[in-house]
């Protein structure tokens, strides 16, 4: 495992290179990952709109700060993602935000298709689910927790539309959407506390 995390590491984007790479394609009328299509490109072009709105306007929680700022150990966040990936739009930024407040977690982007040996280590449910952000150890590369594809209020509304309806359709994204919308990161944000808080416990 340890080779895996260190090859991705070393092909691994900044939260600003990654966006710049999205960006690029964008201009070539492309998107992120194997698979191309128009679809896809349109749903990048949507995420780089949500993406740009997020970075302006989530907050990140009074207590969760102090948290951060106390952080007594040294990480390495180490996120999977795609471009096009709508629920990755709504944590990136969150996670980018939270990890701006310490100087003790270093945040690393890799591309899915990019990494398909360290995306099969962290599969949800046998799927290739993003976005991952896996939490290492910064000094033995050691993995220490995941969060992700999802908060739980966000995976529980797609289990029960698919349980009504029997597939995920364009009014299970929209419903997603909007629930990243009111929820504003808060989801996100207390789910990965809560691990920071166990770990640093530990």
């Amino acid at each position: 495992m340890k080779s895996i995390i260190e090859k991705s590491l070393s092909q691994s984007y900044s939260y600003t290179d990654y966006r710049s790479r999205i960006q690029s394609l964008l201009k070539e009328g492309k998107s992120t990952g194997n698979e191309q299509s128009e679809a896809l490109t349109h749903y990048s072009e949507l995420n780089e709109t949500r993406m740009n709105r997020l970075e302006k306007t989530i907050t990140i929680a009074t207590e969760n700060v102090q948290k951060l700022q106390s952080c007594q150990k040294e990480y390495i966040w180490l996120v999977i993602s795609e471009g096009w990936c709508g629920d990755a739009a709504q944590i990136l930024p969150v996670v980018y935000k939270m990890t701006q407040l310490s100087d003790k977690i270093d945040l690393k982007i890799v591309f899915r298709d990019e990494n398909e040996a360290l995306m099969n280590l962290f599969l949800t449910n046998g799927t290739k689910s993003i976005p991952k952000l896996i939490v290492l150890d910064k000094n033995t590369l050691e993995v220490l927790g995941d969060f992700g594809p999802r908060p739980n209020g966000a995976t529980q509304l797609i289990l029960d539309y698919k349980k009504q309806h029997g597939l995920i359709d364009e009014k299970a994204k929209t419903d997603l959407q909007l629930w990243y919308l009111h929820d504003k990161g808060v989801s996100t944000q207390k789910e990965i506390m809560e691990l920071m808080t166990r770990l640093e416990l530990e």
